[in-house]
């Protein structure tokens, strides 16, 4: 598993003065990152190829509370990648200070080409990357019904006549 530690700061609280749900997807976001840049996808690399991560849905449970100026581990597991490489799920996991599971993610996201707009596979050189990333016991191949497992699709806003 790959992790990444941080201290939970003031900004990172809300008003229950617990750890915010908007600062749990900037730890997982920032390790994320992390995670894609040790694993050899630099952002020089993604420029050259023009492609970026994006998020489909980030599915949280949480456990128990964490507080401002505890140490906290994220933790990112690869549970999933397409045979082309377009979709990925990673799964993290937070732990106190103590190795106590605190709360869990699941996550899955894509690659968009960033010139057109649209998901696109990764160039072989960074799926070779890709293939290499440690893996879940649960690992999965991922299909693009994968990404539609949960039957979601855009509803437009309906207005009343006046």
């Amino acid at each position: 598993m790959y992790t990444k530690q941080f201290e939970i700061r003031w900004s990172d609280i809300d008003a229950n003065r617990h750890l915010a749900n908007s600062a749990y997807t900037n730890f997982m976001s920032h390790t994320r990152m992390a995670f894609l840049l040790e694993s050899g996808f630099s952002a020089k690399d993604m420029a050259q190829h023009n492609i970026g991560p994006v998020v489909f849905y980030e599915h949280m449970y949480y456990f128990k509370e964490a507080f401002l100026g505890q140490p906290i581990t994220v933790g990112l597991e690869v549970s999933g990648i397409s045979e082309d490489g377009r979709f990925f799920k990673f799964e993290h996991n937070f732990y106190n200070e103590t190795g106590e599971n605190i709360a869990h993610c699941e996550m899955l996201g894509g690659w968009i080409n960033l010139k057109e707009r649209k998901l696109t596979s990764l160039p072989d050189v960074l799926m070779q990357l890709a293939n290499s990333f440690p893996k879940t016991e649960d690992f999965k191949v991922l299909t693009k019904a994968d990404t539609r497992a949960f039957n979601k699709v855009p509803k437009p806003l309906k207005t009343k006549a006046i």
